[in-house]
This record gives structure tokens, C-alpha cells and sequence, in this order.
């Protein structure tokens, strides 16, 4: 009798193959890593020291997700070590009392350096911990998740959020998908707290506070991801002929990654479509002004669209990536992603049948009144506690530090 294994389970063994041998040579290669930093003068708290909280970023574009954590920390007096991977992390030049920036390296520098922290609370937005290169130290206490944007927390890459003890959420179906996860994997129950999400009220905030846009012309906003599902990978310049075939004005905006990964194709639409009158490309840091002046998005599975549709209250355009789930979290899960559900009631899908269509999409997203009520529901359930997310996050830091003993004598 010949054993026969369906192409999912086969995937979903195979990935995990993969992760267990791949843990294995790493463990190896970061005993000599730890031996290289101590020997090359690498700072590790040689006074043996813990520090109470602190927060790790592998990128600078990060900072607009910590700012607001930082900020009500040092309101209250609370130091704080916030550690980044980026040498031009905004975090550096900040100016808050309490928060001491620092920068740890690139890569397995900065893994390393984390590997042997002494700490209370680490905080980070970064999964994969003690799945590959990053290690939980045994001299760290605690290690909180907070998530970098308002939708599922199953698609991470497999094993994403496993080894963390706590995940700040903001909202509740992130709960189950999590409670689902740690039954199947057969995992501890980690610590789970509803508090929002900082960032976004953070956004809200500056909305307000600037009012609308200035009079404009109906403006489309074109922010792709990267990767061989990302929109320009799919479209390619068709989207381009037909944006600007609807005389409405044109911002296109590429995930930074895609002037690293893809430039030769970045390179190339930009030769083709250089800036004018009616198209231009966007390349600024702080998003905030290009979402506020653009009346409509159009993205594929970036989070801007989230950030677009609830913060900006305006609708989208957005296409299926048609992911290969099997190396996510996801795929463990019987109910898809939660994200499936909600990009409809967000705005139109753009498919290949549609797409002829666009400035007709267009029009039908900004003019038909159904799309506000369901922005505002699809709010509801993964923005909870709105404007509260930076004090509720650090009223949870401190408690766990008080509940895990506090000072270490």
C-alpha cells in the first residue's frame, strides 16, 4: 500500500522541514556570531545591567508604528532603550528624554546583539522570533508582538508569532485566529490584550488636526507592494495607458522595496512614464500628505490600504494576489483570512476581465454611498479603542513589568 500525502499537507511538511533544519544550522552559526561580536567590541551590557523595556525595529519606516509608544512613555517618565537595524532610523535624532536610540547593526549584527540582550520587556513588531536568526535571549523577560498594520496576524510567514509570550491586537477575530493556532501547534496560550492600534490613531490625529485636502482634480493614488503578485507584476504598464487615459490626475507610488528588489522594472516604468502635468512619482518617507491629496487608491495586498480606507475614510481598488498560502499561517486555519472578507466591503476588486473598465470602477467607488457604511463596520471590527492605542499599550507594559517583579535587585 503506497502512502499518499495531498500536495497541502506536502507543502506544509516540507516548510516545516525546512524550518527545523534551517533553525539547526543557524543555532550553530550564531554561537560563532556571539563569540565574533564579543571579540569585535560589540556593545552587550558588559555592566550586566537590565534594562527594563525595550523596543527592537528592524527597519526605520517603523517609527511611525513606535513614535506614539515612545512618546506616552516618556510622558510618564519611563526609560526606555528603543533598538534599530536602520542607520538613518528617524528614532535617532528624536528628542525624547527618556527614550535612548541606539543603532545595533544590519543583519546578523543586530541578531546577535538582541541574542545575548538583558532585559525586562522587549517589544517589536517583528516576527520570526526563535525561528531563524533572532533567538529569545534567556536574559529577556517577556517579548510582545505589537502588529504593524490592521489586518491578520495569520500571514506571517509560518511559525511567525509562536515564540512570543504576549500580542497586543486590535481586533477580536485576531484572537481566534491565534487561540486556533496555538490549539493545532499544541503551544502555551499566550498572553492576548485588546489596545487598538497607535499608529493610526496617531494618523487620525494629524487628519484632524490638518482638515481636507486643498481643491484639487480627482486624483488616483497607485501604491503597489513588490513581489511576483504585486500589481505591477501582474498590470505592468497596461494600468499606467489606462490611469492616464482617464484625465484624472495620477500619483504612483512603489513600495520602497521595489527600488531595491525591482529596480530594472521600476527603472524602466519610470523612463517610460516620466513625470508631467497629469503623472507623478511619489517617493516621500511620510505618506501622509500623498494619502490626504488622493481621493481613490489602488493597490494589490499592501497594508496602505487599510490605512487609506479607515483613517482616510475613502474607497479602494484592489486586486486578489491569489497567494500561495501554504508558507503562512494562514493555511493552517479551516476560515480564510480575514482581510478576504473585508476588501469588498472596502471598495471594487480589479481583475483582468475589469480592468478595461477602470475609469468606470473609479467613478462607481467614489460616487456610490454603500462603500461608507461598510468602511465604518469593517472599522468596527479591527480598530477597536480608537484614539487610545499608545496609552492602553503602555498600560499593559507596565503592568507585565510590575507582574513579572518589577526591578531586578
Amino acid at each position: 500500500m503506497r502512502l499518499y500525502i495531498d500536495p497541502g499537507t506536502g507543502s506544509m511538511l516540507f516548510t516545516v522541514l525546512i524550518g527545523i533544519v534551517g533553525a539547526a544550522l543557524y543555532s550553530l552559526r550564531m554561537l560563532f556570531i556571539k563569540l565574533r561580536f564579543r571579540l569585535s567590541g560589540g556593545k552587550a551590557q558588559e555592566d550586566g545591567k537590565t534594562v527594563p523595556f525595550v523596543i527592537f525595529s528592524d527597519d526605520k519606516r517603523y517609527w511611525t508604528v513606535f513614535e506614539p509608544i515612545c512618546r506616552e512613555m516618556d510622558r510618564r517618565g519611563q526609560d526606555l532603550v528603543y533598538m534599530t537595524a536602520s542607520e538613518d532610523d528617524p528614532a535617532l535624532s528624536s528628542s525624547y528624554p527618556h527614550v535612548k536610540a541606539e543603532f545595533i547593526g544590519k543583519g546578523n549584527r543586530a541578531y546577535a546583539r538582541l541574542n545575548i540582550l538583558r532585559a525586562g520587556i522587549l517589544l517589536s513588531t517583528t516576527p520570526g522570533l526563535d525561528v531563524y536568526q533572532w533567538k529569545r535571549s534567556r536574559e529577556v523577560r517577556y517579548y510582545v508582538h505589537l502588529p504593524h498594520a490592521a489586518s491578520d496576524l495569520t500571514m506571517y510567514r509560518m511559525f511567525g508569532l509562536d515564540y512570543y509570550d504576549a500580542v497586543l491586537l486590535s481586533g477580536e477575530y485576531q484572537e481566534r485566529q491565534i487561540r486556533a493556532l496555538e490549539q493545532l501547534r499544541g503551544l502555551p496560550a499566550k498572553e492576548l490584550r485588546l489596545v487598538g492600534i497607535p499608529y493610526m490613531d496617531e494618523m487620525a490625529a494629524r487628519l484632524e488636526q490638518a482638515g481636507p485636502a486643498p481643491a484639487h482634480p480627482r486624483t488616483v493614488l497607485l501604491a503597489p507592494s513588490w513581489g511576483p503578485s504585486a500589481l505591477f507584476s501582474v498590470y505592468g504598464s497596461r494600468i499606467l495607458d489606462l490611469l492616464l487615459q482617464t484625465g484624472y490626475h495620477v500619483i504612483v507610488r512603489p513600495h520602497p522595496q521595489s527600488f531595491t528588489s525591482e529596480k530594472e522594472m521600476i527603472d524602466r516604468l519610470m523612463g517610460e512614464y516620466p513625470a508631467s502635468g497629469q503623472l507623478e512619482w511619489n517617493r516621500d518617507a511620510d505618506n501622509f500628505e500623498v494619502l490626504r491629496r488622493s481621493d481613490i487608491l489602488i493597490s494589490d495586498f499592501s497594508g496602505v490600504i487599510f490605512d487609506f480606507a479607515l483613517v482616510y475614510d475613502k474607497p479602494v481598488l484592489y486586486t486578489d494576489p491569489k497567494f500561495d498560502l501554504s508558507v503562512y499561517d494562514a493555511w493552517w486555519l479551516k476560515e480564510p483570512p480575514w482581510t478576504v472578507g473585508a476588501l469588498p466591503r472596502l471598495g471594487q476588486e480589479l481583475t483582468e476581465e475589469n480592468l478595461g473598465s477602470l475609469k468606470e470602477l473609479i467613478d462607481a467607488c467614489l460616487d456610490d454611498p454603500k462603500y461608507a457604511e461598510s468602511r465604518r463596520r469593517v472599522l468596527e471590527e479591527t480598530w477597536a479603542h480608537k484614539g487610545e492605542g499608545a496609552a492602553r499599550t503602555v498600560d499593559y507594559l507596565l503592568e507585565r513589568y510590575e507582574a513579572l517583579g518589577g526591578e531586578e535587585k
